[in-house]
């Protein structure tokens, strides 16, 4: 099955928010939560994280990435939940403290706030605040969630170098965001290495090898039974064939960058349907898997 909405997936694990951008709740002895959403998610997401829990409050936030639209309303978060711990990678906890970093994250969030809002109006404007890890996490980490429940850490680079994934073994429920791609509205899985190809594809087969009854992507849809098991070597194959395809448009535009970006949006971008990704956040990203290419060729 796959769930492309809000609410509960399964008995006390929750996807809240906006589909767009989850935050993924696990409701168990510890409550954890999962991704930081849009900043302007982030009044929302602690409304109903109150509904849920009670008086009861998320004892940490683990972080995939902090892309703008991963780690966006995590201050927001820790304001209303102060002793929650934020939890992430070393390398993540070093971009946040770059000015520049913070900046682009801050716009990029203002910008995607405006797409967001025209799907869901009720979403309040809530520019993004920086924030700082409280507890840095690596590959092979495994943090007890009370009565039995678990926690393994996994580094799964490619999309990015800070990518961590997040394995719940008893309820074999996978988080990792992009790190294995990421399926569209219209069912096409995209690929998403970001800073390496080749650790991309050593992170989708080692995803691929746990055995997750829910996977959990970065946007929109949660995969569970036989979905969940088939994603990955479908990612793999897409990502293989995204490879050649780039690769090709680089030798016809003989390592032009510009014009090779432009052919792959109008391939892949321009005649889908609404909703999809914010164009400038689009845009950004097939560059720099271009970028990685044409240097893998020379160019």
């Amino acid at each position: 099955m796959i769930v492309d909405q809000t609410g509960e997936v399964v008995p006390g694990f929750y996807v809240l928010g906006a589909r767009e951008m989850p935050i993924y709740l696990f409701n168990g002895k510890r409550p954890v939560l999962f991704e930081a959403g849009l900043s302007s998610l982030g009044p929302m997401v602690i409304g109903e994280i109150k509904a849920l829990l009670g008086r009861r409050t998320p004892e940490i936030l683990f972080l995939t990435h902090v892309h703008f639209d991963h780690c966006g309303a995590a201050a927001y978060l820790k304001e209303a939940f102060p002793n929650m711990e934020i939890a992430a990678s070393s390398k993540a906890a070093e971009i946040l403290t770059r000015p520049n970093a913070l900046n682009l994250i801050a716009l990029l969030n203002q910008n995607a706030a405006e797409v967001l809002r025209s799907w869901h109006p009720e979403i309040e404007a809530a520019p993004f605040k920086p924030f700082a890890v409280d507890r840095v996490i690596s590959d092979g980490d495994r943090i007890d969630l009370g009565e039995g429940n678990s926690l393994e850490v996994l580094f799964t680079p490619g999309h990015t170098w800070d990518s961590l994934s997040y394995y719940l073994p008893e309820q074999k429920i996978l988080i990792s965001s992009e790190a294995g791609g990421c399926m569209d509205n219209s069912g096409e899985i995209i690929t998403e290495f970001l800073v390496d190809f080749e650790a991309y594809v050593n992170s989708i087969q080692r995803l691929g090898r746990l055995e997750a009854d829910i996977f959990c992507q970065g946007h929109r849809l949660v995969f569970t039974g036989a979905e969940a098991k088939d994603f990955f070597p479908r990612s793999l194959e897409a990502a293989r064939a995204h490879k050649r395809m780039v690769d090709n448009l680089i030798e016809e535009e003989k390592g032009d960058i510009e014009r090779v970006v432009s052919r792959i949006k109008a391939l892949e971008y321009d005649p889908k349907p609404e909703p999809k990704q914010p164009e400038a956040a689009y845009l950004i990203n097939v560059e720099a898997r271009v970028r990685h290419l044409a240097r893998k060729k020379g160019y």
